[in-house]
């Protein structure tokens, strides 16, 4: 058997001449990479199916979480998250045609092909830091915990908040001061932590306000969490009834009935796993497209110096670009667990 080894050609042999597959060794590492990263997605993907599977009622709905629009405010579902979607698609057409001119040995076509790669990655980033910032400080409304235990999740349009009228004295603002600075975040807090009673806040140096509020509009409940009386699934609470149950709740007086935004510990859109999956999850992903966009910054300050091109292959542009692709596909999947299902 050793004789007959030994009689091979060298070329037969895979002994570090030729590569498997007719590809190269740095690409065939790649694809081990690739491999092991999308099992790694696969498996956070699906222990996020199961989790949601386990509170389908309450878990939230991508068009109701995500309806907002830099610039333009509420009323736009997933509107917003689409058009970074086809952006990062966009970059992947893009560095195909990177890849292609690197091909033809074209040193210009890969360059511009390459920023407008790295452009739409850094929009992406941008839009994916937007939509975690609106997703960690919630809306206005907030999730609520109503008289009869349930809590609901609040749609509609907020009342400007116009001013604060000062009625009793504090340590910093007198009787009759009217406050007209920071009126979302003061009365957020106050909220949260039972400060509002009867139209009315108490600020941080002890002085009571009257609320001073237009009228929201297109009010509605929806719940998630049962209670004695609403139920998950149920009828929505519109109109007069969802204003008046909403505003019981929030001028109680007591602490932590309403809960705004979302991060680990409370999320106002939906169960608490809820949060935590889609931080850990599109945050995963988002590091992999930051990743990629600075690879792409040291393959494309290489492109600039001549590097590839006095090599004769734009070889590091293909595997680069077989990162990218998979960044792209992998957020494929991510957007329609997280948005559309």
């Amino acid at each position: 058997m050793a004789g007959h080894s030994a009689q091979l050609d060298a070329k037969t042999l895979w002994g570090g001449k030729e590569s498997p597959f007719q590809t190269s060794y740095g690409k065939l590492m790649m694809w081990f990479f690739l491999v092991s990263d999308a099992l790694t997605f696969s498996g956070l993907l699906i222990a996020y199916g199961f989790t949601r599977h386990d509170a389908q009622d309450a878990w939230p709905i991508g068009e109701e979480t995500f309806n907002s629009m830099p610039f333009l405010g509420h009323g736009y579902p997933l509107l917003y998250v689409a058009l970074m979607t086809f952006i990062l698609i966009v970059s992947s057409v893009t560095m195909v045609l990177a890849v292609e001119a690197g091909h033809r040995m074209d040193r210009k076509g890969v360059t511009k092909w390459m920023i407008a790669t790295i452009i739409g990655g850094f929009f992406f980033l941008g839009s994916q830091a937007w939509e975690w910032s609106h997703f960690i400080h919630g809306s206005e409304f907030g999730k609520i915990e109503l008289a009869d235990g349930s809590m609901a999740i609040v749609k509609g349009h907020f009342g400007e908040i116009k001013n604060f009228t000062v009625i009793e004295a504090g340590k910093k603002h007198k009787v009759g001061a009217v406050i007209k600075e920071d009126l979302m975040h003061q009365f957020q807090h106050a909220a949260e932590q039972g400060h509002l009673e009867n139209g009315t806040i108490r600020l941080a140096d002890g002085a009571v306000a009257k609320i001073n509020k237009a009228h929201d509009h297109d009010m509605k409940l929806i719940i998630k969490r049962d209670g004695k009386i609403n139920k998950v699934g149920g009828k929505e609470i519109t109109g007069k009834a969802a204003e008046k149950q909403y505003y019981e709740a929030l001028f109680a007086g007591e602490k932590n009935r309403v809960i705004y935004g979302a991060n680990m510990k409370q999320n106002e859109y939906g169960p608490q796993q809820y949060a935590q999956f889609f931080f850990f999850i599109t945050g995963f992903h988002g590091f992999h497209v930051f990743s990629g966009v600075i690879i792409n910054i040291l393959i494309l300050l290489g492109v600039l110096a001549g590097t590839y091109h006095k090599r004769g292959h734009y070889e590091m542009v293909e595997k680069t670009g077989l990162y990218w692709h998979f960044v792209d596909l992998v957020w494929v999947f991510v957007f329609t667990f997280f948005y559309l299902l």
